[in-house]
């Protein structure tokens, strides 16, 4: 039983079809929370809103840092055998002598971007940020179910985190082995990669204790009234989010153990008889192991992670689309259905990361036909989402233009996508850069965009005050430009055949010539991104005192977070909300404003479709 559910129930009774559970008062712990000194307000908080906060800012600082190290790649891969200038001589002859950089570094660079824009980085902010901030105000909750569990998920990831950069100070640097961390590579590389699994461990643990989370307070703690069919499409979307973690993330949990007992107890899980390391046969362990047992408890992991990175950010961008259209989402039923369709189908596609390793025409059949058919349920939330902008009258809010940028991106990942479920193309473009332009067309100006739309879109609720839109515009259009001058040419490199992983940018090879010319282009737009971040993180601090103040509903949105004050004090509302309707009745014919409140009794509500 959820924590509130021994508290007294509201006055007023519940529409039709409400929960009969009383589930909707603030925890024990809030009463003292007044009281409570700065370490336990602002540090060790159990406020869901505070922990959010945590989530985001410290998912911001992981990004800023990823970024900066994709920075460095992009300039190795342009300038092979070049020093980099200035800041080239701080890391050191063991790393970049003369600010020139080895191998052994540009691999720990590689392996450790991707670990933290992924696990660091995009899931935190996406499911940790957004998920804690917003699912309890807009489910009319008081907190999340378990305000103490969720304090320790945040602390464990923030540990983990720790843990994860500080392999860049051991003996023989950081993690070495890509961010899927390959064996039997993975096994004996130095002392970088035990950290990274025990790094991994903790996120993992984190995932799993906010992902139990947040299914009980979606399911146990809504307000009277909102039944299934009325919850926001965000909040649906966190729910699938947070099943797909807690069934995915265990194996990969597991297969992390079994790693670092072959590092570390010398067993033999993924190492296979014979290996020859360095001319010698490695014979301290049993052998026996399989490596391709280790991809696949990766991939059943990394695969449904895929969907843990895009599925908030649909959810983020069905809210800011449905509130500057002023009409309600299209297909909203439809939607609900394929983010579950996703969610179930996201399991057994994992292995079309293994064409190429020999499973047999059998099972490439398979998953080739199980990945075609995950990308429907995808194309129906993407049409959705563009068929709701027909007939809107549309807001160019600087949250609308992130979100506008979302839909063609996203497209464009999940169409290059397509060739790479197919196993006879995937055996030309495999590990070459159209899989990292493909993966990042639906990560970067996909999920990122998305990302900065709900800063720009909830900023207001979380202080009160709104972010400069002249910044916001000079934050977007340069980063959609600069972003796009990245990725794309990725797709040109890779179906040229340029691999991916090269320390010097494929400049050794003879079929690469003709494409290295882009190294430099995507050097320079990476490097103009990196400028154009700028504006937005001053627009961020400097708004949260000196922004404009705005009233509770500045967006004139109809979701229940909106019925809170700007910011929401502890507890969140003076009392139970009550629901009445769906999530997006924009334009009520008969109303006489252009929103209705979840809250307002009002005309008639549109039926969802």
């Amino acid at each position: 039983m959820a924590q509130g559910d021994t508290h007294q129930q509201g006055s007023g009774s519940a529409p039709e079809g409400a929960p009969e559970h009383d589930a909707h008062h603030a925890p024990d712990h809030g009463s003292d929370h007044g009281e409570a000194g700065f370490w336990r307000t602002y540090v060790f908080s159990v406020d869901h809103k505070v922990i959010g906060i945590q989530y985001t800012i410290t998912g911001f600082l992981f990004l800023l840092f990823g970024f900066c190290l994709m920075l460095l790649m992009r300039w190795q891969i342009a300038n092979p055998g070049e020093a980099l200038p200035v800041i080239g001589r701080w890391f050191g002859d063991d790393t970049m002598p003369g600010g020139i950089m080895l191998p052994e570094f540009y691999n720990q660079l590689g392996a450790m971007h991707g670990t933290i824009m992924v696990f660091l980085g995009v899931v935190p902010l996406a499911f940790g940020g957004f998920g804690n901030y917003v699912v309890p105000l807009q489910i009319g909750a008081p907190d999340m179910a378990f305000p103490r569990l969720n304090m320790a998920s945040y602390w464990v990831y923030f540990v983990g985190g720790i843990v994860m950069l500080a392999s860049f100070f051991v003996p023989g640097g950081a993690a070495q082995s890509g961010w899927t961390s390959y064996p039997p590579l993975a096994v004996i590389n130095p002392t970088g990669q035990t950290v990274w699994l025990f790094g991994m461990a903790l996120l993992i643990t984190s995932s799993l204790l906010g992902s139990v989370n947040f299914i009980t307070t979606i399911v146990q703690l809504r307000a009277p009234g909102l039944t299934w069919t009325r919850l926001p499409f965000f909040v649906w979307a966190q729910l699938v989010t947070a099943f797909l973690l807690l069934l995915a993330f265990p194996p990969l949990e597991a297969a992390a153990f079994m790693q670092l007992m072959d590092r570390l107890a010398d067993t033999s899980f993924f190492l296979p008889s014979g290996l020859v390391v360095g001319g010698a046969v490695l014979d301290q362990v049993s052998g026996g192991g399989s490596p391709i047992l280790w991809q696949h408890l990766f991939w059943f992991l990394a695969h449904p992670e895929v969907y843990v990175l895009i599925l908030p950010a649909m959810g983020i961008v069905a809210e800011v689309i449905a509130n500057n259209t002023r009409k309600p989402l299209w297909g909203y039923s439809s939607m609900v259905y394929s983010v579950w369709a996703i969610g179930f189908m996201s399991f057994i596609v994992w292995a079309h990361h293994m064409f190429l390793t020999g499973m047999g025409t059998v099972m490439n059949a398979f998953f080739q036909t199980t990945t075609m058919i995950i990308s429907v349920p995808s194309v129906i939330i993407l049409t959705c989402l563009i068929l709701s902008l027909w007939g809107g009258s549309i807001r160019f809010s600087v949250p609308m233009l992130f979100a506008l940028a979302f839909l063609p991106m996203f497209g464009i990942g999940g169409l290059t996508g397509l060739p790479l479920g197919l196993a006879a193309a995937d055996i030309h473009l495999h590990d070459t850069y159209y899989v990292i332009g493909h993966f990042h067309y639906v990560v970067a100006p996909g999920t990122i965009f998305a990302l900065f739309a709900g800063i720009y879109y909830w900023f207001p609720k979380a202080t009160g005050r709104k972010m400069s839109t002249w910044l916001g515009h000079l934050h977007f259009w340069p980063s959609f430009v600069a972003m796009n001058l990245i990725f794309f040419p990725m797709f040109i490199q890779g179906m040229q055949g340029m691999q991916r992983r090269l320390f010097d940018g494929g400049a050794t090879y003879a079929h690469t010539q003709g494409v290295l010319h882009w190294n430099t282009v995507i050097m320079v737009a990476a490097w103009t991104m990196a400028l154009f971040q700028l504006p937005f993180i001053f627009n961020f601090f400097w708004s949260i005192w000196k922004g404009e103040k705005v009233s509770e509903n500045p967006w004139q949105a109809t979701t229940l977070e909106w019925q809170a004050p700007s910011p929401p004090p502890h507890g969140n509302f003076a009392q139970v909300p009550s629901v009445h309707r769906g999530p997006y009745d924009y334009s009520v014919p008969g109303a006489d404003r252009d929103f209705t409140p979840q809250t307002d009794r009002g005309p008639e509500p549109i039926p969802a479709e």
